[in-house]
């Protein structure tokens, strides 16, 4: 039975996701699942699985930012009529560019007479003056030099497709002569400032052709007509062997979703945030007597007790956990801290909500809890969002020092390093403590200097006194 694929719900706050990386083809076998595209949100990545299985008969979104509900793919067995499975009646937008469709016209995707119409002619169609056109095929043009408006659309409601524009490009319509060459060379050529009608060449061009032409203004299968063909001939080999040098020594790995994330994510904080990293040296024996005593109880890790702590350290000092919203602070009675958890593919932040009010067993199962669901990819949008705090812990990899970055919407995060056994003099004699750096970034818009010292003051006594806990 035909199914309509849409955007999921991945939680109570998602509003809208980013729809990347489709793993089938349109035409291909699915089973149930099978990992169809990922979608991404603010706070997390995920990979969806089909529901049923069957063909792809459908892509209606390549990809884009789309509302939950969405419409995004059809799978139906090959010949099964899927024209009762519209996109229309679902709730959500279209992404940018693309109108709303109602499963007018005998297809049953396209929105009105004049949209079914212009599906069936193949000519792209624009809504309040943009042209419908996937992300994908945008980016291609651009770098093809070709006006969208000239390619005709051979998608769901005429929809502009990369292929689309590469096939038009190659075809010679747009001014140039035609040329063909590779999606690889094409991106090649846009980055050098190439145009591939200049290169001449019999068969296709490929990415070393368009490197060879910008070192020496020729193919390397021909010669420009410019120099005697010995010579010709010797610059093209020595581009050539360059390029095959090059091209080993250098690859391109694409950003996986998440880490598509956390680069926008963390570019956005450093440029909301003035930040002012602040080191403190603190004493960890009361911290290591302590787990010394729970070990038999339980297994307590630093990273637990500096939850508890800080936790208690934000009640007094409200500034450290508050938010930035206009000209406002918003402040907040309730402690909330994310645990950063590092992972093959990137950093996830789960969060330990209403640390304050929880007990230190609590805090350690639920830390730990935390942590295996983000290894596992199982946690939810609500797992990893509504932090007021973040900790940050690079102790185990031996970092004694650094500037972690902010986790918007927050104030503050803290860095916890590596606990080092330092000569230390006291009362006139030279001992060995184990001491460790925390590391406090603060944006210094909400949080000046003297009240993020007096804030690490107060986590410092916590730490080398943690019975103050009780009070």
């Amino acid at each position: 039975m035909a199914e309509l694929v849409v955007l999921p719900k991945l939680g109570l706050t998602m509003t809208e996701g980013t729809v990347s990386n489709w793993r089938k083809a349109k035409g291909d076998r699915v089973e149930q699942g099978d990992i169809l595209f990922d979608v991404e949100t603010d706070k997390i990545s995920n990979e969806i699985e089909a529901k049923t299985s069957g063909v792809l008969r459908e892509i209606l979104v390549e990809e884009g930012t789309v509302e939950v509900f969405h419409p995004l793919a059809i799978i139906a067995d090959a010949g099964e009529d899927i024209s009762a499975l519209p996109p229309a009646g679902a709730s959500g937008k279209p992404p940018e560019g693309e109108a709303a469709s109602s499963g007018d016209g005998a297809s049953g995707l396209a929105a009105s007479d004049a949209d079914a119409a212009a599906a069936e002619d193949g000519w792209a169609q624009h809504s309040g003056g943009r042209i419908k056109a996937s992300p994908l095929a945008r980016r291609t043009a651009k770098e093809l030099g070709v006006e969208l408006s000239a390619v005709k659309g051979t998608g769901p409601q005429g929809r502009i497709t990369d292929g689309d524009v590469r096939r038009y490009a190659e075809s010679g319509k747009h001014g140039s002569p035609k040329v063909k060459i590779s999606p690889a060379a094409a991106k090649e050529a846009a980055a050098l400032g190439v145009n591939p009608a200049d290169i001449h060449k019999d068969g296709r061009i490929m990415k070393a052709d368009v490197r060879a032409f910008a070192a020496t203004g020729e193919a390397i299968s021909e010669s420009a007509g410019q120099a005697p063909a010995s010579v010709s001939g010797s610059r093209s080999a020595a581009s050539a062997r360059n390029t095959a040098a090059e091209e080993q020594a250098v690859s391109r790995v694409p950003m996986s979703a998440m880490r598509k994330v956390i680069a926008k994510r963390m570019r956005e904080s450093v440029d909301i945030s003035p930040t002012v990293t602040y080191n403190m040296r603190v004493d960890t024996s009361a911290l290591a007597a302590l787990r010394r005593q729970l070990k038999d109880l339980r297994k307590i890790t630093y990273t637990d007790l500096l939850v508890a702590i800080t936790a208690k350290a934000l009640l007094e000092f409200p500034l450290l956990n508050c938010s930035i919203e206009g000209n406002d602070l918003v402040m907040r009675n309730a402690v909330h801290i994310g645990v950063a958890v590092g992972l093959e593919s990137g950093l996830v932040v789960p969060v330990v909500r209403n640390a304050h009010l929880k007990g230190l067993g609590e805090i350690s199962d639920e830390v730990r809890f935390l942590a295996e669901g983000a290894r596992n990819n199982s946690l939810t949008p609500e797992d990893m969002t509504g932090g007021t705090f973040t900790i940050t812990n690079l102790g185990m990899y031996g970092m004694e020092s650094f500037s972690p970055i902010i986790n918007q919407p927050e104030v503050a995060i803290l860095g916890v390093n590596a606990i080092v056994d330092t000569p230390v003099a006291v009362n006139g004699e030279v001992i060995i403590k184990p001491l460790m750096n925390l590391s406090l970034t603060a944006d210094h818009r909400a949080v000046d200097g003297a009240v993020a010292a007096q804030f690490m003051q107060r986590i410092k006594a916590y730490v080398e006194n943690p019975a103050l806990l009780l009070l």
